[in-house]
């Protein structure tokens, strides 16, 4: 039985840059019990994940942050109301471009409007709002989902007293983008991409595979690969006789990352989430970071960074968390030395939970 939940959002729904939604759909999941929006706490994910955050009595298979939810632990499900949603756009429930447009019964495909996490913030809030909330406690974002919460507490200002932003940044630098050019070149030049029109049923697979390798080189660091494979051999035949493939240990573990991944996420939804990651940029909240800070309305703040990340370099975090701090009093910023760079919020808990819970404790 699955715990994810729907909100239909009747009527057109305006996007970001153009162009709207008819009627679309909004996934969740929560876990706790509302007091009134006083204990609500709101999480906007990474690109990939879905919003089963943790396991829960509806859903006993563990969520993508299951290590951070749950009783006694930081997002406590014995104090807080915590709710996940799945990003506009995704595959995992909401409308996105893998889902049937009702004004055509057919898929979206590349008909889907342009993405903005601006229209994924807006997601958000259709969700606590169809939750009869006026408020949430704090508002949560991992990566690509701390830029979403950054639109979310700008575009309503009102609703949340708190920030968490954790491996996010104001808006995408170079590098990163090129990466992520990079990685939807490599979809789009699929054979089976078919201009977005491939069939579901037999959808590209090279593509969203060498995407995906691409994406774990960039969310570990180099120190963790030294540390984790130096220079060791596989004892593996070379796949398909290819002799130019598969001497070392770390080109199997991304291999065998990629598989996973590759069938589970849609392409379309993948390129569509990856442009909206680059096109975000917080500053156009009135023309400069400290412009758009200073339209903030929280209590407080805090924001994580991970030293070793260079998706979204710690020079980022810093100084977002700099301007921040002249507009919310109570402001707070971590450098965490964590040696898997970008993916360390979702496999080094040990150093996440004590931040987390001493920043919830002395709200």
């Amino acid at each position: 039985m699955s715990a994810t939940k729907y909100i239909k959002i009747d009527g057109k729904f305006p996007m970001h840059r153009g162009g709207y939604l008819e009627s679309p759909s909004i996934a969740y999941e929560t876990w706790g019990t509302d007091d009134n929006g006083k204990n609500a706490i709101l999480i906007f994910t990474g690109l990939s994940p879905s919003a089963h955050a943790s396991s829960s009595p509806e859903d006993s298979t563990s969520g993508w942050w299951e290590d951070m939810i749950g009783s006694g632990l930081p997002l406590d499900t014995d104090r807080y109301f915590i709710i996940c949603v799945n990003s506009l756009g995704s595959c995992f429930g909401s409308s996105g471009p893998a889902s049937i447009n009702p004004e055509t019964n057919r898929q979206y495909k590349l008909d889907f409007p342009v993405l903005s996490l601006e229209d994924v913030a807006k997601g958000g809030y259709e969700v606590i709002k169809a939750l009869g909330l006026k408020k949430v406690h704090t508002t949560i974002g991992c990566s690509m989902g701390g830029m979403s919460a950054l639109s979310f507490c700008v575009q309503f200002p009102e609703v949340s007293e708190r920030l968490i932003s954790i491996s996010s940044s104001a808006r995408a630098l170079p590098f990163s983008i090129a990466i992520r050019s990079l990685q939807r070149e490599m979809i789009r030049r699929d054979n089976k991409w078919s201009n977005g029109n491939y069939d579901p049923k037999d959808p590209p697979i090279e593509g969203p595979r060498l995407a995906r390798k691409l994406g774990m080189i960039t969310y570990r660091s180099a120190e963790e690969w030294e540390a984790r494979f130096a220079r060791e051999r596989n004892t593996l035949e070379y796949k398909d006789g290819d002799q130019f493939y598969g001497d070392f240990a770390v080109e199997s573990y991304l291999q065998s990352q990629a598989e996973r991944f590759t069938g589970q996420f849609d392409a379309n939804c993948y390129l569509y989430l990856s442009r909206a990651s680059d096109l975000f940029d917080f500053n156009e909240n009135g023309g400069s970071l400290a412009k758009a800070c200073a339209k903030l309305k929280l209590k407080s703040s805090l924001i994580i960074g991970v030293k070793s990340d260079f998706l979204f370099p710690i020079h980022q975090q810093e100084e977002l968390s700099s301007h921040l701090a002249k507009v919310v009093k109570d402001s707070h910023f971590v450098a965490l030395d964590c040696i898997k760079g970008h993916d360390s919020f979702l496999v080094e808990m040990d150093a996440f939970r004590p931040v987390m819970n001493d920043f919830l404790s002395n709200e």
